[in-house]
């Protein structure tokens, strides 16, 4: 019988587990899958290159770690690499949960990004009313650079007052970025008329509001709009359900289910739901670096990935760590050129 499928960090020492990976108190695939009861939380989520897979496998096994009910992910599969296809279904296998990997070829009336980082941040928002099965009833955006510390059913069953689409407002609390605030400024706040400006790291689509409102059609048509313009929408994922939050109502969620270090400070993070590794403008640190600094818990849980990879595709875990080039360390995930597979090339 398969052991090892969740590992409670808590109990482990660290300086045991670097010392010997397999020395970790588990319990049994079959126990995980017989305690997860309830309705499946749908988690929705997009990689692209070979850090930001690193960072979702680390984003998948803290999601385990902390929900107690059945979990399927759903990934964009343009741009994954073909190791990260290869290793999935055996993660899935061992960890106990669903996967799925989906796609939409875009529509050739609407007008389409040349660049695939903005590609991808495309298909974060443009096509979540028709890129998902119509028996979905819900599902949760979260970025693969971020670390879950609690429950995501209790995301799962807010009540999102009617809205189609729920994010949390960027913080106000680190007064030291307010020269980077742009939404408090000029346009933004001309625009915004007192609305906040949400954070796109962490999301919920009441899928069945959003289609019955046309949410998806709104939001194409200002995308259309916009997107012609190269000065517009210059963090499209972001900037277009923030700008569109007029015709496409938001559901502001609780600041603590999304804390991030850059905007909100460190008096907040003890109440943290979610930590996101957002980019700091004034310290341009490394994701890696900011990771291992920030989150405590992630170290355990990326010796754990980068093991359970080795262990599947029979290479060492130094190989798979070299794998990642420190030029990769960029905010924005970007496309891995050498990685894209001919499914992609044929959507896109």
């Amino acid at each position: 019988m398969h052991v090892c499928i969740l590992c409670y960090w808590l109990h482990t020492p660290h300086l045991l587990l670097r010392e010997n990976p397999t020395v970790l108190l588990c319990t049994s695939i079959q126990d995980l899958k017989d305690a997860r009861q309830g309705e499946t939380i749908n988690i929705f989520s997009v990689a692209s290159g070979h850090l930001y897979e690193r960072f979702l496998k680390i984003m998948i096994l803290s999601v385990l770690k902390k929900t107690e009910r059945p979990v399927k992910f759903w990934f964009i599969k343009n741009y994954l690499s073909p190791q990260f296809k290869d290793v999935i279904p055996h993660m899935a296998l061992e960890y106990g949960f669903e996967y799925e990997l989906i796609t939409y070829k875009w529509p050739t009336w609407l007008h389409k990004q040349k660049e695939k980082q903005r590609i991808i941040w495309a298909y974060k928002i443009l096509f979540l009313d028709v890129i998902f099965p119509l028996s979905l009833r819900k599902v949760i955006f979260v970025d693969a650079d971020q670390i879950v510390r609690t429950d995501m059913g209790e995301l799962y069953d807010m009540d999102l007052k009617g809205r189609p689409l729920a994010y949390t407002p960027f913080c106000d609390n680190n007064k030291e970025m307010d020269g980077y605030r742009f939404w408090k400024q000029g346009f933004w706040k001309d625009h915004l008329r007192g609305r906040p400006y949400h954070i796109s790291a962490l999301y919920v689509v009441d899928l069945a509001k959003f289609r019955q409102t046309a949410a998806g059609d709104n939001l194409r048509v200002v995308y259309e709009t916009l997107s012609k313009d190269p000065n517009s929408l210059s963090n499209l994922d972001q900037d277009l359900p923030n700008y569109a939050q007029h015709t496409v109502p938001i559901f502001s969620l609780p600041q603590e289910w999304l804390w991030c270090e850059s905007w909100c400070g460190n008096a907040t993070k003890a109440q943290a739901k979610t930590i996101d590794l957002c980019n700091n403008p004034m310290t341009k640190e490394p994701k890696l670096q900011g990771a291992k600094r920030i989150v405590p818990e992630w170290v355990d849980f990326d010796a754990e990935a980068r093991h359970f990879t080795a262990r599947i595709l029979g290479e060492n875990v130094e190989e798979i760590a070299e794998a990642i080039p420190p030029s990769s360390e960029s905010d924005a995930p970007k496309p891995d050129h050498d990685d894209s597979s001919q499914d992609a090339k044929d959507e896109l």
